[in-house]
Order: structure tokens, then C-alpha cells, then sequence
């Protein structure tokens, strides 16, 4: 669904929608799947809800799993729907979706994923 981009993202395409909700969304399995393959370090137990880092255009938001979510979908709040271009949605369009270093920097600086035993793995590992 995704691949490698650059040094700080990978491309994907995904169906943009609108949600009513605070947050941004997209299919659990899916948002699970991608935590795991992209942001777990594989060493145990790990947290799979950690938010995703996307970015569509020019903004970033985070992004978590919901089972009402339609697979290959992604739903944004109507605030940052309309920062964009998407027009009569669902639109499929191509979507960035941080590496998990880039998440790390992302998610410390809007505070969205912080404090002891949240973080996402460090940057280094």
C-alpha cells in the first residue's frame, strides 16, 4: 500500500473522505498492520494504536484506527478536508506517511505521542 518515498516518507495512494470526528482516520487492521511494519521495532510487546504521521498536501496530522473506516480510506476532519484540494470526496489521492523517525519528530513537537513507555522507537534503532 505504501513505499519508500524518501528519507523521511513513504507514498501512498489512499480514498480521502470526511469524518465528523476530532481526528483523523483510517481502517484499525490496516492502521495495526502499518504500526507493526513501520514504526515496531520488533524486540516484544508493542503498542500497534500509536498514531500514524500523514500528510496530504501540505499539512500533517496524525492518524488513528477505526473499524468504521472503509479499507484504503483515509478520514479527515472537515477543517483539514478543507485545506485542501480534495473536492467531491471520496478522492483518491496520493498520500505521505512519515517514517517512523519523522513520525518521532512530528508527534514530539504537536505533543500528540509523548511521555515514558508512549514514545515511538528512537530514531537511532
Amino acid at each position: 500500500m505504501f513505499e519508500v518515498f524518501s528519507r523521511s516518507y513513504y507514498l501512498g495512494r489512499l480514498y480521502v473522505t470526511p469524518t465528523d470526528g476530532d481526528h483523523a482516520l483510517m481502517d484499525s487492521k490496516q492502521h495495526e498492520r502499518l504500526n507493526e511494519e513501520l514504526y515496531a521495532r520488533g524486540d516484544g510487546i508493542e503498542r500497534l494504536d500509536t498514531p500514524l504521521v500523514m500528510k496530504l498536501e501540505s499539512q500533517h496530522f496524525s492518524v488513528h484506527g477505526n473499524d468504521a473506516v472503509p479499507t484504503n480510506t483515509l478520514a479527515l476532519p472537515e477543517p483539514v478536508l478543507e485545506g485542501t484540494d480534495v473536492r467531491n470526496p471520496p478522492s483518491l489521492r496520493e498520500v505521505l506517511l512519515a517514517r517512523r523517525e519523522r513520525a518521532q519528530q512530528l508527534l514530539a513537537f504537536t505533543g500528540d505521542w509523548s511521555g515514558p513507555g508512549n514514545d515511538l522507537p528512537d530514531a537511532g534503532t
